[in-house]
């Protein structure tokens, strides 16, 4: 994990200024773990820029592991963005019964207005649905997780003794 000194440093981070000196912004423990997991699943989800300042915020709003939340969003990267988008588009179009349409990406501002109208509305209700899901499952997984390592190591004390 980076320092906090680092990501309290960074160019994109200081608008938070004093925000980012909350102890639980950088304490890894029961509580925020699992949120920080839920924030960073929820925004890698999310298609828009700087989704790392906006992890970031939430981070902060949720008082949960800012370092873990804003690593998350890279889930969203250059090589899985297009296939996680295409499921979202045919999720979106899923729930609102929508047949899926053909259609050629094109990485234009007009394209993308175009686009606003057709597949916009399944695409974005799929993202929705998608951080939704993700973030929820994320933030269980994790809590049971580390629930269970707990237990784990409870019970392997009390056989030593």
């Amino acid at each position: 994990m980076p320092k906090p000194e680092t990501l309290r440093n960074h160019k994109h981070l200081q608008m938070f200024g004093k925000l980012l000196h909350k102890p639980n912004l950088w304490a890894l423990n029961r509580r925020s773990a699992p949120m920080a997991f839920a924030v960073g699943l929820f925004v890698a989800w999310i298609p828009m820029p700087f989704q790392m300042v906006f992890a970031a915020a939430l981070a902060i709003i949720f008082n949960c592991n800012l370092p873990i939340a804003v690593a998350l969003v890279w889930v969203t990267n250059p090589v899985t963005m297009p296939f996680m988008f295409y499921a979202a588009y045919l999720f979106g179009a899923k729930l609102l019964s929508h047949p899926p349409q053909e259609f050629t990406f094109q990485a234009s501002w007009q394209w993308i207005e175009a686009s606003l109208s057709t597949i916009g509305p399944p695409f974005l209700l799929g993202c929705l649905a998608f951080a939704i899901i993700f973030a929820t499952v994320g933030y269980f997984v994790v809590h049971n997780l580390w629930k269970y390592s707990i237990l784990f190591k409870w019970k392997r004390k009390k056989r030593q003794y």
